[in-house]
């Protein structure tokens, strides 16, 4: 199972190392005196959590420069205020490593933990990702629920547990906004459309979309 150190250290897609790298080289102007983290997106969140968000991957000027899942960007804006109206969080907003941020029965990770250009991760940039999703997901032992954000997260949930000697067909299994399947050792598994702006500022995902959702996990997780 790789480590927290072998992810931090990976460079095995190199347009993605060479993407993320470029931007924490070259910082938009808004964000000139920050140090991008410029490096793989480790785990964050409650480790005795119930509740496993599996994202996308960073955001280039968001967790590319602060270092912690969703963090510092519109997405993560929308993510956390939600966390925090429903009891998961302990403050609406999240802007560093270091704002004193805390997650209760939740954790976020991804299959992806570098920045891609224009947010589209290839196939073989998530497969040789998924290792580290893999070792996520296995030092999660309390896990009672997990709540995937967009297809790519959905797809990638449904390979680990095929790797694992499951049958999950992607096209039985598909991915739809409110969607629920039961996965093995009684786990849950939810789908919501991701906390991007492409969907939250089109009304795609509202806010009240979306708690009913965190609502359903937390029932799911206190019945499961």
């Amino acid at each position: 199972m790789p480590t927290q150190k072998e992810l931090l250290a990976c460079r095995l897609c190199p347009r993605l190392v060479d993407h993320r790298e470029k931007i924490a080289e070259n910082p938009r102007k808004s964000f000139s005196e920050w140090d991008y983290w410029g490096k793989p997106v480790p785990l964050f969140g409650d480790l005795a959590a119930r509740i496993v968000f599996v994202g996308l991957a960073p955001a280039a000027h968001g967790a590319n420069r602060t270092g912690r899942m969703f963090t510092g960007d519109r997405s993560g804006d929308f993510l956390f205020a939600a966390l925090y109206r429903t009891g998961f969080a302990n403050q609406p907003e999240s802007t560093s490593r270091t704002d004193g941020l805390t997650l209760t029965d939740v954790a976020i990770t991804a299959p992806v933990r570098c920045a891609p250009p224009a947010n589209k991760p290839t196939k073989k940039e998530i497969d040789n990702c998924s290792p580290y999703l893999s070792a996520d997901l296995k030092r999660l032992k309390k896990k009672k629920v997990f709540l995937c954000l967009g297809k790519i997260a959905h797809d990638s949930l449904l390979r680990y547990y095929n790797s694992l000697g499951f049958e999950f067909p992607l096209s039985r299994f598909p991915f739809a906004h409110g969607g629920h399947h039961t996965l093995p050792e009684g786990l849950q598994h939810l789908d919501s459309y991701h906390v991007s702006q492409q969907n939250t500022f089109t009304g795609r995902l509202t806010p009240a979309m979306f708690d009913s959702v965190l609502i359903n996990a937390r029932r799911l997780a206190e019945t499961t």
